[in-house]
């Protein structure tokens, strides 16, 4: 078994364990997460519902013990690992008070996944190892023979704009773009497509690919965070390098730190995609790691 896989089956089995607690504590399937703001400020907390939100923070705990196992790929050691690790989960966990489509406990999976990736892991052939790993670490099935629009995963992370990681709710799956995101179709219909990809092992809630425009402005206004209500699990931003060949990506969470970076051979997007993808978030957070690599 290769070591990426053996990543895999571990991350995995934590989910599912995670998943069962959590379906043993709850007599029913209710989370804060899901909730309306103005509900949970007027509804009584049931017992139940307590002890779930009591798991829930036990889940991303585990989830931050996990990035902390599998981030040790860093060369500023265990200890900058382990910080990096606790600053992921600490900001899952305020995820939904700022974006209720947030499938918190999707998100915070999905960045777990993506920072348990070694720079090797991503340094190996684009389409047959590489993008199969962010599809997998997006919780992104690959389905490149169906239709566009009822699922078809076979554009993501393969151009300059369908980069974004996002995890939301599936109530908000639905949600239509309304002309709100600049360059972007006014309707934006994704909700088929992303209750046929969405890979149930990630957790609740759905994933795409969602478009990066717009999330160069502070804050973002790109289909996230405006069509769907929801941060990102994470963001592929190709590096310009010192001479400016964008050979190396870079992970980031919504926060724009990086996660994960690699160096794919073989039939990657063009240059041209590539130039272009960075341009688009130049000047906002999410460019911050890439211009720390030069």
């Amino acid at each position: 078994m290769n070591r990426i896989e053996s990543k895999r089956r571990e991350i995995n089995r934590s989910i599912k364990s995670i998943q069962r607690r959590r379906a043993e504590t709850a007599g029913e399937h209710v989370t804060l997460a899901r909730m309306p703001t103005s509900a949970r400020a007027h509804t009584p907390i049931p017992t139940p519902t307590a002890r779930l939100k009591t798991h829930r923070s036990a889940s991303l705990r585990a989830f931050g013990a996990l990035c902390v196992a599998f981030a040790g790929r860093s060369a500023t050691g265990t200890a900058s690992s382990s910080s990096r690790a606790n600053s992921i989960v600490a900001r899952a966990m305020s995820a939904d008070r700022e974006y209720a489509g947030t499938a918190v406990e999707r998100m915070t999976n999905g960045r777990a996944r993506a920072a348990s990736l070694s720079e090797s892991d991503l340094s190996k052939d684009w389409e047959s190892e590489v993008r199969p790993t962010l599809l997998w670490a997006a919780g992104l099935l690959d389905l490149r023979d169906v239709a566009p629009g009822k699922g078809n995963t076979g554009h993501c992370f393969n151009d300059f704009n369908h980069v974004d990681a996002t995890t939301m709710s599936m109530d908000d799956a639905d949600n239509e773009n309304e002309g709100r995101v600049a360059g972007m179709h006014r309707t934006n219909a994704l909700g088929e497509g992303i209750r046929a990809a969405s890979d149930p092992t990630l957790g609740p809630g759905g994933s795409w690919c969602t478009c990066i425009l717009g999330s160069n402005l502070e804050p973002p206004r790109d289909v996230a965070h405006v069509q769907f209500r929801s941060k990102i699990a994470w963001k592929l931003v190709w590096v310009p390098g010192a001479a400016r060949d964008y050979s190396r990506f870079v992970l980031v969470d919504d926060a724009g730190e990086e996660l994960a970076t690699g160096v794919p051979r073989g039939n990657v997007p063009s240059l041209r995609e590539r130039e272009t993808n960075y341009r688009t978030v130049a000047g906002g957070r999410y460019a911050k790691a890439a211009d720390a690599r030069g």
